[in-house]
C-alpha cells in the first residue's frame, strides 16, 4: 500500500505552507516541512503553532540558510530526508515538492501511479552529452569549485573561476561517478531514499565533491539515484510540472489555469501565485477527492510558448555577414506563394508549375520535403537552407537553369519576405487569403499540441480565438509591409478576379489565369 511522505521545501508565505500541509495530510499521507533558516522565525512559529501537533507532520530536524544553486539547497533537502525516514516509517515514497507546488490529481489517482510501477520518477539525463543545459556554465558547474553565490556577488564568482582557469586549478570528477542531471523535483521509493543516504555516508569524497559545484540541486540527486538503481526501475520523469520562461524563470500559474493544469500528465505543478486563492481551492478539493481519471488536454508548455511568441516579431535590421551582392544581371525573378494554409499552397503551386511552366517549390524554409533538386547534401536539412536563405535561393536558381522561380512562404515569414526583396528587386508576392473555419483552427490548435482531447468547450474555444486573431495579425502586417508587387487572391473572391490577380502576377495571359484560378478544389482542405 503507498504511503507518501511529502518533503516541502518552502522560503515563504506560511499561510500556504499550512494549507498544503493540511491538503496532504488530511488525506492520509505524511508532510515534512523545512522552511529555510533565512526566513524570519515569526514565520517559523507560525507553522509550529498551526501544525506542530499534526500526527502527520513533522519538521526538519535543522533548518539551513539555504541560497539559489548553493549546496545549501541540497543540504536542506538531505536533512528533511532523514527527519521524513525517521518520523515515518511505514512512508514507501519520499516526494519533494516546494512551498508553492499544489497537487493536479487526486491523490488516489497519484496512489494508483506509484503503485503500479516498481520505480523511481526522477529526471536524470547524462550531464554531458544531453544538451540539458541551454544556457551558461555547462562543465565549469562541475571540474572548478565554487565557493560563492554567484547571484549575491557576482564579480567575485566570475572572478574566481578566471583565476581558476588561468591557473589550470580544474579537478576530476570522482572515480566511478557518471554525472546526471534533471529537474530538481522528484518522488523515490523509500528504499531508494536510504540507499542514498547509506551511500554518501560510505562516500564522503561525493558529498565533498558537490559542495562546492555550482546547481548541485540539478545534479546530486539525480547522479546518485541513476548509479545506485537498475535503469529498469527508473522513470526518466519528473513528476511535478513547471513551465519556465525563455530566462530560466518558473511561470507562475493563476486561477484561471485550473482546467489546463490537471490535464497535463504530472501529478504536481509548480508554480502556483499565492493570490490563486480559488486555484488553490479547487486542486486542494481535487486532491481529497477519489477521482481516478485524468482528462488530457492540451500541453501547457506548447500553448505558454505560443502566447509569448505572439509579440516577438524578431525582425532584424542589418544585412546577415554571410549575405553579399544581389541579383548580377537583374534578370531573376522570385515569385513568393505566401499562404498560411501550406496545403492549399503546395497544391497552388503544383497547379501553376503546370499550366505556366516556371519551376517552383513548396515551403522550403519550413517543412523536409519542398520538392527540392538535388543540391550537394544542403537540400537534406532545414537548418542548412536558413543559414544561408539568399545563397540557397541563387543555389534554385541555378540548378532549375530559369529565370523565374515559385516558392511557398507562410505569412508570418515577414523578416524572410523581406530578405528575398532585398535581394532579388524584381520579387513578387502573390497572397493566397483562405477562409478559416473554426474545424480548421481547431484542428492546428491540436496539431500545435495547445488542445487535446480532454479540452472544455470554453478553452478550446478561447484558444480557437486566439489563432484566428494571430492570423489576423499576421496578414495585416503583411499588408501594412507595403511591399511593391504585392498581389492577392482570396478563397471567398470569384475565379475572374482571381484571374486578374494571376494574370499579373504571372505576366500570363487570361486564359492561363483562368485555368489556375478555377482548379477545382483549390481552397479545400
Amino acid at each position: 500500500m503507498v504511503k507518501i511522505a511529502y518533503i516541502l521545501l518552502c522560503h515563504k508565505d506560511p499561510e500556504a505552507v499550512i494549507a498544503l500541509a493540511r491538503t496532504l495530510s488530511d488525506a492520509g499521507d505524511t508532510v515534512t516541512i523545512h522552511l529555510d533558516a533565512r526566513a524570519p522565525d515569526a514565520d517559523f512559529q507560525r507553522l509550529r503553532k498551526a501544525l506542530g501537533m499534526a500526527p502527520n507532520v513533522a519538521f526538519a530536524r535543522r533548518r539551513v540558510r539555504c541560497g539559489w544553486g548553493e549546496w545549501s539547497l541540497v543540504r536542506a533537502t538531505l536533512v528533511a530526508l532523514e527527519t521524513a525516514l525517521a518520523a515515518f516509517p511505514r512512508a514507501t515514497h519520499v516526494y519533494l515538492v516546494s512551498g508553492d507546488c499544489m497537487p493536479i490529481k487526486s491523490h488516489r489517482a497519484i496512489h494508483d501511479m506509484l503503485g503500479g510501477a516498481t520505480a523511481d520518477h526522477i529526471e536524470a539525463v547524462d550531464f554531458f552529452a544531453s544538451g540539458w543545459i541551454k544556457t551558461g556554465l555547462r562543465e565549469e558547474r562541475l571540474i572548478y569549485r565554487h565557493y560563492v553565490n554567484e547571484r549575491a556577488r557576482k564579480r567575485l564568482f566570475y572572478g574566481m573561476l578566471r583565476v581558476q582557469k588561468a591557473l589550470g586549478l580544474s579537478r576530476r570528477i570522482p572515480d566511478g561517478l557518471q554525472v546526471m542531471i534533471g529537474s530538481q523535483w522528484w518522488c523515490l521509493r523509500r528504499r531508494t531514499a536510504e540507499a542514498v543516504l547509506d551511500y554518501i555516508r560510505r562516500r564522503p569524497d561525493i558529498p565533498r565533491f558537490f559542495r562546492t559545484t555550482w546547481i548541485p540541486d540539478e545534479t546530486f540527486f539525480q547522479t546518485l539515484v541513476h548509479q545506485l538503481v537498475p535503469a529498469q526501475e527508473l522513470r526518466n520523469w519528473t513528476p511535478t510540472f513547471a513551465v519556465f520562461s525563455d530566462y530560466g524563470v518558473p511561470v507562475t500559474f493563476h486561477d484561471d489555469h485550473h482546467d489546463v493544469l490537471i490535464g497535463q500528465d504530472r501529478l504536481f505543478a509548480r508554480k502556483i501565485s499565492p493570490d490563486a486563492l480559488a486555484l488553490r481551492r479547487r486542486l486542494a478539493a481535487l486532491y481529497a477527492s477519489t477521482r481516478r481519471d485524468t482528462p488530457a488536454t492540451g500541453d501547457l508548455r506548447a500553448l505558454y510558448g505560443f502566447q509569448t511568441g505572439l509579440g516577438r516579431e524578431g525582425l532584424r535590421h542589418a544585412p546577415r555577414f554571410w549575405e553579399s551582392g544581389r541579383d548580377r544581371d537583374g534578370t531573376r525573378r522570385l515569385l513568393i506563394v505566401a499562404c498560411k494554409k501550406w496545403h492549399v499552397g503546395r497544391r497552388f503551386v503544383a497547379r501553376a508549375r503546370d499550366v505556366t511552366g516556371i519551376p517552383g517549390v513548396g515551403y522550403l524554409f519550413d517543412e523536409p520535403d519542398a520538392d527540392l533538386p538535388a543540391l550537394g547534401g544542403i537540400e537534406t536539412a532545414i537548418a542548412k537552407r536558413n543559414r544561408h536563405r539568399r545563397s540557397f535561393l541563387r543555389l534554385l536558381f541555378d540548378s532549375f537553369e530559369t529565370g523565374r522561380l515559385m516558392i511557398c512562404v507562410d505569412i508570418s515569414a515577414l523578416d524572410a519576405i523581406r530578405d528575398f526583396h532585398e535581394g532579388l528587386p524584381a520579387t513578387q508576392i502573390l497572397e493566397i487569403d483562405c477562409v478559416y473555419d473554426r474545424a480548421y483552427l481547431s484542428g492546428h490548435a491540436a496539431r500545435l499540441g495547445l488542445i487535446g482531447p480532454g479540452t472544455g468547450p470554453e478553452d478550446g474555444a478561447a484558444v480557437t480565438s486566439m489563432i484566428e486573431a494571430q492570423f489576423a495579425r499576421e496578414r495585416a502586417r503583411l499588408g501594412d509591409a507595403a511591399f511593391p508587387a504585392h498581389h492577392r487572391i482570396s478563397e471567398t473572391a470569384t475565379p475572374a478576379r482571381n484571374a486578374a490577380a494571376l494574370a499579373s502576377f504571372f505576366d500570363i495571359a487570361e486564359e492561363k489565369a483562368r485555368a489556375i484560378a478555377q482548379t477545382k478544389d483549390l481552397f479545400a482542405d
